[in-house]
């Protein structure tokens, strides 16, 4: 990875809070690494489902080269997810991408670009059922975030978190990492292939 990367943080309406600004404050104490930039369909105010307001820029003036996406989840990815458009541009940033990141049911999005066709994968636990409906996907329910190749996807929440713990571990070092979870006062579940949160919702 190059010393300067793009992040590009894509938020729509309903977004869910914590999925966005776990990650972002990890990234965020690592500003020689990652840049933070935030993007929407259409650009503008997007709020989140605790009516947190963040100011967007419209997907379609992103001039980043090189990057990494990163994929909220929350309750707005239903719509989007049958959004034809949407799901074009989407399979787009996610392909040129260096590496794309899924939070909870931001996976799903990215499921429905057929990027993840074939590849491991993990989704929030207590609307997993909804992994039925993307068959190719090796979905791995036990892992608190799956890492497969360039694609990183996590469980629920604070997951995203963990996940994001992972990814800076991966690109930067473990030292790097565990400073970042000292920082920001977190407990980083370090091992990805346990999500202790999974046996609360049996399938």
């Amino acid at each position: 990875m190059r010393m300067m990367t793009d992040i590009i943080v894509l938020l729509y309406p309903e977004f869910e809070t914590l999925d966005v600004f776990g990650p972002v404050e990890v990234f965020g104490l690592q500003p020689e690494s990652f840049r933070l930039l935030f993007y929407s369909p259409d650009g503008g105010v997007v709020t989140s489902s605790q009516q947190v307001p963040v100011v967007t820029q419209p997907i379609s003036k992103m001039e980043s080269d090189e990057y990494i996406l990163f994929i909220p989840g929350g309750s707005g990815i239903f719509p989007l997810i049958t959004n034809e458009s949407f799901i074009t541009t989407l399979r787009t940033l996610a392909a040129n991408a260096l590496f794309v990141l899924t939070v909870c049911t931001g996976s799903l999005l990215l499921a429905k670009t057929g990027l993840l066709n074939g590849r491991r994968a993990t989704s929030n636990k207590r609307l997993f059922s909804i992994t039925r409906k993307f068959p190719g996907v090796d979905w791995i329910k036990k892992s608190r975030w799956v890492k497969d190749g360039s694609l990183y996807t996590s469980s629920g929440v604070s997951a995203g978190i963990d996940m994001a713990l992972g990814f800076v571990s991966d690109q930067i070092g473990y030292d790097a990492a565990t400073e970042v979870s000292r920082i920001i006062e977190y407990e980083w579940h370090e091992d990805r292939e346990n999500d202790p949160f999974c046996e609360l919702y049996p399938d």
